[in-house]
Parts: structure tokens; C-alpha cells; sequence
């Protein structure tokens, strides 16, 4: 099991995947808005979406964990 992170914080503007989707090493699952710029977060290895923890809009600090993988 492993867990996608944020790298910086911001708002999730738009979640790519939802729970059971497939993913591939390197696949943007979300996009976070700061400071206006929209900010991509990659999987950093494949599996399946088992969790989502945040919704759309919601705010994200820097290191929190967005999706867990299996």
C-alpha cells in the first residue's frame, strides 16, 4: 500500500481518479491551484485508488496525504 502525497500546499482544484481506478507510475491523479498556477500530483508508483481523503475545494498543507494506493 502507498500513499500520494502533496508537495506543496494549495486547494484541490480537480481530482483525476476516483476509487477502483488503475494508475501508472508518473500519472497526475490531482491538481492543486496556488497562487493561481495549477500544480499537478503524480502517483509515484502504480496501483489501485483504494482511498481518496480530500474532496475538490478542499485546502491541503504541504506533505498530507491525498489518495492511498494498493
Amino acid at each position: 500500500m502507498s500513499q500520494v502525497i502533496t508537495n506543496m500546499a494549495g486547494n484541490l482544484w480537480k481530482l483525476l481518479v476516483q476509487v477502483g481506478d488503475k494508475v501508472e507510475e508518473g500519472q497526475d491523479i490531482a491538481i492543486l491551484e496556488s497562487m493561481k498556477m495549477e500544480i499537478p500530483v503524480a502517483a509515484e508508483e502504480s496501483g489501485t485508488v483504494k482511498e481518496v481523503l480530500k474532496e475538490e475545494g478542499d485546502f491541503v498543507d504541504e506533505g498530507e496525504v491525498l489518495i492511498v494506493l494498493e
